[in-house]
């Protein structure tokens, strides 16, 4: 057992931290279990790459339920839950208003390939509550919305070249999974086998928050440049916050150009406002693309933009986009389901001053403490990092060996209940079922486990 610590820190309304002590690992058998027989199905034994908790500690958790706030894995260990299915849990987990509609319309089949009015209600939803926007299209994930919006974007502007930032993530499409070479301005280099040189060299990757390396791109490839394409809220990477003076430069170069500036926000979207970061900032992108949120956790995805650029959409012109399962009714059930909520009075003030309270208390803690932490937000999302740094606006800023002691504090946070996604680059989510109860429970975990991490209490 360890000592108990009690500190008092000023400014602050925390009690002081007593009885942080190292706690015994939760079980893992069932999981275990489960894993092993999986890596005799999947690749890896899972059908996404981070599931496989190669960055922390300990057997991948396999999940049996959610409800609220709460998971529980196989192994019967709750856990309040941060990571919101990597984002689009907003209200939390089996939502009643959600889980009704979609056992509602299910009655009546899943799947048609073929127009429902769902479609048409969702759509309406959203557009009626996004000046951003005027014609949109459902697609079946992120990935997909963006690989369309690439495709929309060149087919309009008859041009090739893509501008993409180091440290922002589109999806796993080839023309986007590249990063940066060695110079301010490069071709991207593939960052997966299978993808072709050149397919990577349609591609430029320079480094966020640089205006003089968007200036240089434009100047080197005149007339080339068929979208700049960025995350406006970059979240795949850490919590790359942006300024609104590079984001309103892109804009204005885009514009001077003649090239589109296309907003990534399948995590941003519907997360920081019902507008997402284009409302945020209030700066009109020529197409935007958004994810899972829309569907309540369901697979879908959706990218928009005026009726002119989406005019370019087959069957309405040249641009060809299909899906099957596209404007699914079961996901646009869910979809209908969430959104009214989201656009209901005040959810995103509640939902922001809910996770503002709680990111700024954990950084008083680590202040009073000075602990080399800070914890960065933005509406619900936010993200910690190990670092002394004020700011990090570019994936360089981001110290690779602070990983460590994220992947500490991963294995005691979940030693005590806390769920965070299995990565030191991922970002966290506050969602409208995490209670005060559970957020204080969250914070003393928090506070507890850092203690830990860096008195070096634990091997």
């Amino acid at each position: 057992m360890l000592e108990s610590i009690k500190k008092i820190f000023s400014g602050s309304d925390e009690e002081p931290l007593v009885n942080s002590t190292v706690k015994p690992e939760i079980s893992r058998e069932k999981s275990a279990e489960l894993y092993e027989k999986s890596k005799t199905y999947f690749p890896g034994g899972v059908n996404s790459p981070v599931r496989a908790f190669k960055s922390v500690y300990g057997t991948p958790l396999f999940i049996q339920r959610g409800d609220g706030c709460f998971l529980w894995d196989a192994d019967g260990n709750q856990f309040i839950d941060f990571c919101a299915s990597w984002g689009p849990l907003i209200l939390g987990h089996n939502h009643p208003a959600v889980r009704e509609k979609v056992i509602e319309v299910m009655q009546n089949g899943m799947s048609f390939g073929a127009p429902t009015a769902l479609e048409n209600q969702l759509a309406e939803l959203i557009l009626k509550h996004n000046k951003f926007i005027k014609k949109l299209r459902f697609t079946s994930s992120g990935t997909e919305a963006v690989m369309s919006a690439v495709r929309l974007a060149r087919g309009y502007t008859k041009r090739d070249k893509i501008i993409k930032f180091e440290g922002c993530y589109h999806g796993h499409l080839d023309a986007l999974l590249v990063k940066a070479g060695s110079g301010l301005v490069t071709f991207g280099e593939t960052s997966s086998a299978g993808i072709p040189k050149s397919v990577a060299d349609e591609t430029i990757v320079i480094p966020l928050n640089n205006i003089g390396a968007v200036e240089q791109a434009f100047e080197q490839f005149k007339d080339q440049i068929a979208a700049v394409i960025i995350e406006p809220v970059p979240a795949n990477n850490g919590l790359l916050l942006q300024t609104k003076e590079f984001l309103d430069f892109l804009r204005s170069i885009c514009t001077k150009n003649k090239s589109l500036l296309i907003f990534d926000e399948v995590i941003s979207g519907f997360r920081v406002g019902f507008e997402g970061a284009a409302g945020y900032f209030d700066i009109q992108p020529d197409i935007i693309t958004y994810g899972k949120i829309i569907g309540g956790g369901l697979p879908v995805g959706m990218y928009g933009a005026s009726e002119e650029i989406m005019s370019m959409i087959s069957p309405e012109g040249p641009v060809y986009q299909a899906g099957t399962l596209s404007g699914n009714p079961v996901a646009m059930a869910a979809g209908i389901a969430q959104l009214t909520e989201l656009s209901k009075s005040n959810f995103y003030k509640d939902l922001n001053t809910k996770t503002s309270e709680f990111v700024e208390s954990i950084q008083r803690y680590a202040t009073a403490n000075n602990y080399k932490f800070k914890v960065f937000t933005i509406g619900s999302i936010f993200w910690f990092a190990f670092t002394d740094l004020e700011s990090i606006s570019c994936a360089e800023d981001i110290d690779p060996a602070s990983m460590e002691k994220f992947k500490m504090m991963h294995r005691e946070l979940l030693n005590r209940g806390i769920y965070f996604g299995p990565s030191g680059y991922e970002v966290g989510f506050v969602s409208s079922a995490h209670s005060k109860t559970e957020l204080e429970k969250a914070k003393r975990a928090i506070f507890e486990s850092l203690d830990i991490v860096f008195k070096g209490q634990r091997a």
